[in-house]
C-alpha cells in the first residue's frame, strides 16, 4: 500500500509530548516517561490509535505505547488523540499555526513512537513489556515475505526478549491464510498457545471485554469473521 506524503506531518510529530523521539534512548527507562511503574502494553502497527486510547482510558493503571512505523499514520493517530481528548484541534493543519500541544491529564498513560517494528529490541529492554497487541497486521502475502508478517518465529523472538517473564502476545485479524501461518508460526518458535478462535465476535469466552480497532468493525460489519489468539511463552 503506497501512503501519501503528508509534509506537516514530521513537525507535529517532533513537536507533539505524546510522541516519544529518539526512542531507543528509552530503553530500560520507559517507566520514567509516565512517572510510575505500572505495566507497559505496547501495539504493533497501531493505525490510527483508537483500540489503544480506548483501552488507555479503561485502564489508567497500564502504560500504552502504540508504534507506528509510517509519519504520515502516526499524524492521524495524534489528530485523533486530539479529538478522543476532546479538543478541537488539528495539529498543524496546512495554513495554520502550530497550536500549543500537550499530554492530555485525563489520559496520561499512553505514548506514540514512529518506528520500525523490526528494531523493536533496540527500544526495549529484557522483560520490560507486559503484553503485545498485533492488530490487523499486514498479511505480506507472498511466501518469500514471510519474515516480514508481524506472527513470524522471527519476530517472536524479538518479542520473547522484550517481554516479561508472564507476558503475552495478543494478534487479531481477519485474514485466514495469515492466521494458519500464525498459529503455525507459535508452535514451531515453540510458544504456547493459550487461546484461539476463528470466530471472535461469537466466542463468548474470547470476546468478553474485547475492545474493537477500526479495521476489525469494518470487516465485521461485512460478515469477515475475526480470528483471534493469544500466546505466551
Amino acid at each position: 500500500m503506497r501512503l501519501r506524503n503528508i509534509p506537516r506531518a514530521e513537525g507535529v510529530l517532533q513537536a507533539h509530548p505524546i510522541v516519544i523521539k529518539e526512542e531507543n534512548n528509552q530503553k530500560g527507562k520507559w517507566n520514567q516517561i509516565f512517572g510510575n511503574d505500572h505495566p507497559i502494553y505496547i501495539e504493533i502497527g497501531m493505525g490510527k490509535g483508537q483500540f489503544l486510547m480506548t483501552l488507555a482510558k479503561q485502564n489508567p493503571d497500564i502504560n500504552y505505547i502504540g508504534i507506528e512505523r509510517y509519519s504520515s499514520v502516526l499524524l492521524r493517530a495524534v489528530e485523533k488523540y486530539e479529538e478522543f481528548c476532546g479538543r478541537d484541534i488539528v495539529p498543524g493543519k496546512e495554513g495554520m499555526e502550530l497550536p500549543e500541544l500537550i499530554v492530555d491529564p485525563e489520559l496520561p498513560n499512553i505514548r506514540f513512537v514512529c518506528m520500525d517494528a523490526g528494531l523493536i529490541t533496540d527500544a526495549f529492554a529484557p522483560g520490560e513489556v507486559a503484553r503485545i497487541y498485533l492488530n490487523f497486521s499486514d498479511p505480506w502475502p507472498k511466501k518469500r515475505h514471510a519474515r516480514r508478517r508481524l506472527t513470524s518465529k522471527e519476530f517472536l523472538k524479538r518479542y520473547d526478549q522484550i517481554l516479561a517473564k508472564d507476558g503475552r502476545v495478543e494478534f487479531k485479524t481477519d485474514n485466514r491464510d495469515l492466521f494458519a501461518f500464525s498459529l503455525e508460526e507459535v508452535t514451531e518458535a515453540g510458544w504456547t498457545l493459550e487461546a484461539s478462535t476463528w470466530d471472535l465476535h461469537h466466542d463468548e469466552t474470547m470476546n468478553q471485554g474485547n475492545v474493537m480497532t477500526e479495521y476489525e468493525a469494518k470487516f465485521s460489519s461485512m460478515g469477515n469473521p475475526i480470528h483471534k489468539l493469544i500466546a505466551g511463552r
